[in-house]
């Protein structure tokens, strides 16, 4: 009887220390994680809440993530930035997308070409069309960054010139849209139009905040002379846009927790919902896998 019960105290205390040690590992993941990412809190109250959505969250992705090695996912999740904030705060501060209830329906794409003989594949990072990824804070200023982009494009297949442009330019200037508090593209391409020229990055630097339109033409760097709208739903007017055309201003849902911890592979998530589009960013190419499964290449700002 003695023994059995010394057996099981030795069992608790087995248990007690792999709680323990797995708690220690925890908070050294939390510290580091912090400090990788600089994140200071206000007051005692504020960094529990902001330590259990990231728990929450590193739970889910390490879940996922077993599911896909198990074959369940056709990509790969990753702690970041994002990992003390829910999908609605993400929604809330860095998407931007306003997408206007009626679109001009005089001003569609139409493509030219026979969409049977389109390229298989492209990628305009490896023409020298795109540039770096950059980091649009908690400004909801995406359309600001998608619209420098597609011109971006433009300028190099016109000029063999690739030339960071000014998102900031945009949200202080364009005035049909609401600067940090969002915007749409097309407002932002008529501003460009109407204005004769946007600002290169270098000249009008991006500060991550909205503040009085300081545009001269002393640093312009690109112009607009039109745009045309892509007709909704139609994945080949979009392929031959991005094919004939160039990388293209789209629209995207980005309120799933998949897509903020996105980290590599070809993402798919069946809860992606087309009436929730939130957010711009730039399609930069197209390919197909080596399993006969179609993708797109998108720039995250």
């Amino acid at each position: 009887m003695l023994l059995c019960v010394n057996v099981f105290l030795l069992l608790l205390l087995v248990s007690a220390l792999a709680a323990s040690s797995e708690e220690l590992s925890m908070d050294a993941q939390w510290q580091n994680w912090k400090v990788m990412h600089r994140k200071e809190y206000n007051g005692l109250d504020e960094e529990p809440i902001r330590r259990a959505i990231w728990e929450k969250n590193l739970q889910l992705i390490n879940t996922h993530n077993k599911e896909y090695e198990l074959g369940m996912h056709s990509y790969e999740l990753g702690m970041n930035h994002f990992g003390d904030m829910t999908p609605e705060e993400v929604t809330e501060k860095m998407t931007g997308l306003l997408v206007p209830p009626v679109r001009n329906s005089n001003n569609t794409f139409t493509p030219d070409t026979d969409l049977r003989k389109l390229p298989k594949a492209i990628d305009y990072r490896k023409l020298g069309y795109v540039t770096s990824v950059k980091d649009q804070g908690s400004c909801g200023s995406c359309w600001a960054f998608s619209t420098a982009g597609a011109l971006e494009g433009q300028l190099m297949k016109t000029t063999g010139q690739l030339v960071s442009l000014s998102p900031q330019n945009l949200v202080d200037c364009v005035t049909e849209n609401s600067g940090c508090g969002g915007g749409y593209m097309t407002n932002a391409f008529e501003y460009i139009k109407e204005n004769q020229g946007i600002e290169s990055e270098e000249a009008y630097p991006y500060v991550g905040q909205e503040g009085q339109c300081a545009y001269t033409p002393a640093g312009r760097a690109a112009t607009c002379r039109g745009y045309r709208e892509i007709k909704e739903g139609s994945e080949l007017a979009l392929q031959a846009a991005v094919a004939k055309v160039g990388p293209v201003s789209i629209g995207i849902d980005a309120t799933q927790y998949s897509f903020l911890f996105y980290r590599r592979g070809v993402y798919y998530d069946r809860n992606c919902n087309k009436d929730d589009i939130n957010h711009a960013v730039l399609l930069v190419g197209y390919g197909v896998t080596k399993r006969g499964k179609k993708y797109w290449i998108v720039k995250n700002r």
